[in-house]
């Protein structure tokens, strides 16, 4: 083996692993709108559809802005949508 060749080649093996175990995560876009499947169960209490499940999890990290955005505060603190995120494992969220 050439000198020099060792320590290149542990140093590739180490970024090897190091991007084998990055977590890549996706942006999720902020939008109400995504939350439409679930529109049935926030407005009359029935359960949520797995469709709806997906979404409000895909969603949950905008929570906090559509509690805190005036014209969509009362309808994420609403009961059925409580109840949906309850029905889905998804916590209200502590803003």
């Amino acid at each position: 083996m050439k000198k020099g060749s060792f320590p290149s080649l542990l140093c590739a093996l180490v970024v090897v692993v190091v991007l084998a175990n990055a977590r890549v995560t996706e942006a999720v876009t902020c939008n109400p709108l995504e939350l439409r499947p679930c529109l049935g169960a926030f407005t009359s209490g029935q359960p949520p559809s797995a469709g709806c499940c997906d979404k409000v999890r895909e969603q949950k990290p905008c929570f906090c802005g559509y509690i805190k955005n005036p014209n969509l505060k009362k309808f994420v603190n609403s009961p059925n949508t409580r109840k949906v995120g309850a029905a889905c494992g998804v916590p209200y969220p502590k803003c």
